[in-house]
């Protein structure tokens, strides 16, 4: 279109010039006359030579681009050609392509339709099958359909059952040694954590004279130095061939302590009589109340806890002084929050709630040689006068198994106390009666019926009895083990708990030849 506009508007003068020219040329007659006649009258000559030249370059001009659009003219239409006839031919193809992919969709669907009406033939013969196998199946097995199904069902819920119990005791099984696992893990690694150390007490303490002749002087006249210092005290004096020195005895760590301070300041300041040494006395139990407090105080920040009630803080400056089988309390306790804490920090838990648990679960040790009952129930009272937590207060009446644990602090005290108490130098016992008691132990077990062979083993805290299983039933095991633990509890004392383990074992073996 465009092209069509510019071809005009050329053309258009150059045919009005060559119209008008060629008119002249071949009218000449009606023209040429009149206008040279007209021109010769008004222009020179020379002017009118020159505009004839102009006129005829002016024509040549024009005739050359004339000839020159149209060459243009004709090559793009020629292109424009072939473009057209590359289009065709390319829309051809496409229409011929498109053709062939209809055919082959239209032959798909034909074959498709086809094996669709042989499936379900078939289909209908298979079900046509199954229905008169079904009928032959009734008629041999006098079960109808749905009583078969029923049969079916039933065996099937009883073969999923005794899976899912073989799956359920199969994860409890992985689940208990799991759980084993990192127990023994976190424990361990509590322990190594943990560096405390174990001082065992006895009861006695002996003092150191400077000479042979103290010894006299402490006596005093007819005794009366040494039964003011027992009688004060509450301690016993002994007085005997060991050289340059005086053993003090006594049950309570605290008298004991007492006495020792207030012989040594006796013996410093040389006068001995009934009133310094009550001056003496009075001056000890004043130092052993200060020490109370400060052994309290700095145990308390120490271990880093806060919020005690400093009675509280009294009562623990006070375990310093009380043993439980050779164990000093107050380290014993402090171990506990140690590593209560440290077992707590393994497992995510709270630790200054563990290391406060820990920390208080003997408390009621520091009252029990004045107050009557078991150190839980003291403990339990003693912090519930002064307005403990009530998680510390249930771990500590757990801690021992008096009622039945319900958090993770009670757990932690009672394994961190068990940690403690366990390990190999914190506690001691006589050996003779250690022997004696466990020599009986195995003796009372061995008088039942059917028992082959019994261990005392973990330190006389279980039993392994071997039993016959000739003369003795599963059953019956169930039965004896009970009846075991019974004469335990009546002929036996003991500390803690005494686990009875039964062993039946049925062996047979034959050979091949």
């Amino acid at each position: 279109m465009n092209l069509f506009l510019v071809l005009l508007i050329v053309f258009a003068p150059i045919s009005f010039f060559l119209g008008f020219i060629l008119k002249n040329k071949f009218f000449p007659e009606k023209s040429s006359d009149m206008s040279t006649e007209k021109l010769s009258k008004k222009l020179p000559k020379e002017i009118i030579e020159k505009a004839e030249v102009s006129k005829k370059e002016i024509i040549l001009e024009g005739m050359e681009q004339v000839h020159k659009f149209r060459i243009d003219a004709e090559k793009e239409i020629s292109e424009r050609r072939k473009e057209v006839q590359f289009q065709e031919r390319r829309l051809m193809k496409r229409e011929e392509t498109y053709e062939r992919r209809l055919e082959f969709v239209t032959t798909k669907e034909r074959e498709g339709e086809r094996k669709l009406k042989l499936a379900n033939e078939r289909l209908t013969e298979v079900e046509k099958i199954k229905i008169k196998q079904t009928e032959e199946l009734e008629k041999i097995s006098g079960l109808t359909r749905e009583e078969a199904k029923e049969i079916i069902i039933e065996n099937l819920q009883d073969e999923l059952i005794r899976e899912k119990a073989e799956k359920i005791k199969e994860f409890e099984q992985n689940l208990k040694e799991e759980k084993d696992e990192i127990a023994k893990k976190v424990v361990c690694l509590a322990i190594q954590r943990c560096a405390a150390n174990h001082s065992t007490e006895t009861t006695i303490s002996v003092v150191t004279l400077p000479n042979e002749d103290m010894k006299g002087r402490i006596i005093g006249r007819e005794g009366r130095n040494i039964r003011s210092i027992e009688n004060l005290t509450g301690v016993d004096l002994i007085i005997d061939d060991t050289p340059e020195a005086i053993t003090i005895s006594a049950f309570d760590p605290i008298r004991r302590e007492i006495a020792r301070i207030a012989l040594m300041w006796l013996i410093s300041d040389g006068r001995i009589h009934p009133a310094k040494i009550e001056e003496a006395v009075t001056r000890a139990k004043e130092e052993i109340e200060k020490n109370i407090k400060e052994e309290g105080r700095q145990v308390v920040l120490e271990i880093g806890v806060r919020g005690i009630h400093p009675d509280l803080i009294k009562l623990i400056g006070r375990l310093k002084y009380r043993t439980s089988y050779g164990q000093n309390i107050l380290t014993h306790s402090i171990e506990t929050a140690y590593i209560a804490g440290l077992i707590a920090s393994e497992l995510k838990f709270n630790v200054a709630l563990a290391k406060r648990c820990g920390l208080l679960h003997d408390i009621g040790k520091a009252l029990s040689y004045e107050i009557e009952g078991s150190h839980v129930d003291i403990g339990v009272n003693i912090l519930r006068k002064y307005k403990e937590n009530q998680q510390v207060i249930h771990a500590v009446a757990a801690h021992h198994g008096d009622i039945e644990v319900t958090n993770e602090m009670d757990i932690l005290v009672q394994a961190a106390d068990a940690i403690s108490a366990a390990r190999p130098g914190a506690r001691r016992e006589n050996l003779e009666n250690y022997v004696k008691r466990l020599h009986k132990l195995e003796s009372l077990v061995t008088e039942f019926s059917g028992v082959e062979r019994c261990y005392a083993v973990q330190a006389g805290r279980e039993i392994r009895v071997m039993i016959s299983p000739e003369d003795v039933s599963d059953d019956r095991m169930v039965v004896m083990a009970h009846e075991i633990c019974k004469k335990i509890e009546d002929d036996l004392i003991y500390p803690g708990q005494i686990k009875v383990n039964m062993i039946r074992e049925s062996r047979v073996c034959e050979i091949a030849k």
